[in-house]
């Protein structure tokens, strides 16, 4: 069996990297790719165009409910047992959501897919943890984030491409064979399964999915228009429930929630700082298509073009974020990350009305490589913190605050639009606050109190 600190020989660690790069793609690429065929599915299957959205949401709530219990168990059945059946699971969705003929079946199987998709991205940070070694760590992140965010970016448009000449249900069946390429694959290389016998906790597993179920489900419902005591009335049993989750995990030895690494201050502030980025940038990226259109006239083909600056600008940032993260502390990068998206966002918020397409888009791509130099380090940072022991509960943590972070963005957006200030400046102008909070959380992590911290990354790893 491999050294669990020190990466995985080569050439098997070449075929781990690729097993790892293929399955998360499938996985983030169908999250976004069903957001183009909305419009199809809501009309074939005679559904409200409205109704058909609970396509998305359905899959983004199963996965930030069931994150954290996964990386929990994954811990005990070993990361690459749970990572695969993750895969298998996804794979099965996905045959499923090929043959359904009603939504109703479709939203069941899509849960189904997020099931296996949170199975699989739960434990991959701590699996990208066992294949590279330390000194090389942050390099694995970067890439691993680039993966999510380049394939989520070019989903819609491989999404259209492929219903230029064939039907909806093909949009979940495409990634079936590459699916089973990388489970053979990775079934050969990734790290060998460790299981512990420690009992898993499933009461502390079914609180953290109700917490986070609840108070998201409800903050969707009480901006969509749903009666408000309704709505109020879910947060706060989920807020409740979340009381009574956190009480007791603080009481545990391996908690669900990590409360544990969350009460080191440079992973605390690392998720926090997290939390508030991906919410900033949702906020951005959600409002930027009705102001283009709105405000400035694009397109609705025009609009993309203008936005894809943005996932391309972090594409091309994340591998130096992630070379230079092993040499140089996190807030420091993290710190000069957001204050390029900070300077970005306003400048977005401050557009003449005249605007053309090479203004907006150049401002795009600096707030995109602000973000591309924040993330990469601050996930290094969060795992490379953590014992190698407690490494799937950090890397379900940092997939938690990209998840949450996106839900929330999407709620502050779906409130401004309520508010008639969804079109304008408001969006950006309250991301750019947000990113500036987020620097100051990274740069933080930089006070003396944070160095044993630091230091401690090589004992404990």
């Amino acid at each position: 069996m491999s050294d669990p600190t020190d990466g995985l020989p080569k050439p098997r660690r070449y075929l781990a990297i690729i097993a790892m790069c293929l399955g998360t793609a499938l996985v983030a690429m169908d999250g976004a790719v069903v957001s183009v065929a909305l419009p199809t599915i809501a009309h074939e299957l005679n559904v409200a165009p409205s109704s058909a959205v609970a396509i998305v949401t359905v899959y983004q709530l199963v996965l930030v409910m069931t994150l954290l219990p996964f990386s929990a168990l994954g811990a005990r059945i070993g990361l690459r047992r749970l990572y695969q059946y993750g895969q298998l699971t996804f794979c099965i969705g996905s045959v499923l959501c090929f043959f359904a003929k009603s939504l109703p079946f479709l939203l069941i199987t899509r849960a189904a897919q997020s099931l296996g998709a949170a199975a699989a991205l739960s434990v991959s940070s701590a699996l990208i943890r066992s294949i590279y070694p330390h000194s090389r760590l942050g390099r694995g992140l970067a890439l691993n984030n680039i993966i999510v965010s380049s394939s989520a970016a070019i989903a819609p448009t491989l999404g259209g491409l492929l219903l230029s000449f064939a039907s909806w249900p093909w949009i979940f069946a495409a990634s079936f064979p590459f699916a089973l390429f990388s489970i053979w694959i990775g079934r050969r290389s990734l790290p060998d399964p460790v299981r512990r016998h420690d009992p898993y906790d499933v009461l502390a597993a079914l609180l953290c999915a109700l917490t986070f179920g609840l108070v998201i489900g409800g903050l969707e419902s009480a901006v969509h228009g749903d009666s408000p005591i309704v709505s109020l009335a879910v947060i706060a049993g989920g807020g409740v429930i979340g009381f009574v989750f956190v009480r007791r995990e603080l009481h545990e030895k391996e908690p669900i929630l990590p409360v544990d690494l969350l009460a080191r201050p440079v992973i605390g502030l690392s998720a926090c700082g997290s939390i508030l980025a991906f919410i900033s940038s949702m906020t951005i990226l959600l409002s930027m298509p009705f102001r283009l259109q709105h405000s400035f006239g694009f397109s609705p083909g025009e609009v993309g073009a203008v936005i894809s600056p943005w996932p391309l600008a972090m594409m091309a940032f994340g591998p130096l974020a992630g070379l230079l993260s092993d040499r140089i502390h996190a807030g420091v990068l993290g710190g000069i990350g957001m204050t390029v998206s900070t300077l970005g966002l306003l400048l977005l918020a401050l557009l003449p009305a005249d605007a053309e397409y090479f203004s907006i888009a150049w401002r795009m791509a600096l707030s995109g490589a602000g973000f591309g130099l924040f993330l990469a380090p601050t996930a290094r940072l969060i795992v490379g913190a953590a014992p190698h022991h407690r490494a799937a509960s950090a890397g379900g943590m940092i997939s938690t605050t990209r998840l949450t972070g996106q839900a929330f963005g999407a709620t502050v957006v779906a409130a401004l639009l309520a508010a008639n200030l969804g079109a304008g400046r408001t969006p950006a102008f309250v991301a750019a606050t947000l990113a500036a909070i987020a620097g100051v959380c990274s740069v933080a992590r930089l006070r003396p109190a944070m160095h044993e911290e630091r230091a401690d990354e090589h004992t404990i790893a």
